[in-house]
């Protein structure tokens, strides 16, 4: 699908959320396959922290002014800031529980997490970034492409 230049960067770092959470929600139950999935969940999610704020500050900001007379937009928000708060609440729930070494991660948790990352890529891409396409101006879409980090943002972008 066609994505607008400015949310591509975006989009980018979404292909690979997909391509983690697709093979850690097949995690086998051995402390090995836990570990590694563990170790490429963790390190999207942290790594997915400036990915996170542009989207709860800049797109959400954009789409509010459109919440009271769109309910898709509504619903969409809804959606987005439930997603957002359960992958964050479930990353660090699992990081508590290995610091307090009261326990290891489970193959459950893997797989939760997984699933979770897995459709809330999806649900971006189908459901929020259209959305955004739809009602965001040019400007607006310009700022957070700019907001975008530069490592994943490609020179020949039309711009």
């Amino acid at each position: 699908m066609k994505r607008a230049h400015q949310l591509q960067p975006l989009s980018r770092q979404h292909h690979l959320g997909l391509h983690i959470g697709r093979h850690a929600k097949e995690c086998a139950d051995n402390p090995e396959q836990i570990a590694e999935h563990w170790q490429a969940l963790s390190s999207y999610m942290s790594d997915m922290r400036h990915h996170f704020q542009i989207e709860d500050n800049l797109i959400v900001a954009a789409l509010l002014p459109h919440q009271s007379t769109q309910p898709e937009v509504a619903s969409i928000l809804d959606t987005l800031t439930t997603q957002h708060k359960l992958l964050h609440e479930l990353t660090a729930d699992i990081e508590a529980s290995q610091e307090n070494k009261s326990d290891t991660v489970t193959v459950q948790q893997v797989r939760q997490l997984a699933n979770l990352l897995y459709d809330h890529v999806r649900f971006e891409e189908r459901e929020l970034f259209p959305v955004v396409e739809k009602y965001l101006t040019e400007d607006e879409l310009d700022v957070i492409y700019e907001a975008s980090p530069d490592s994943i943002k490609r020179s020949n972008e039309s711009r």
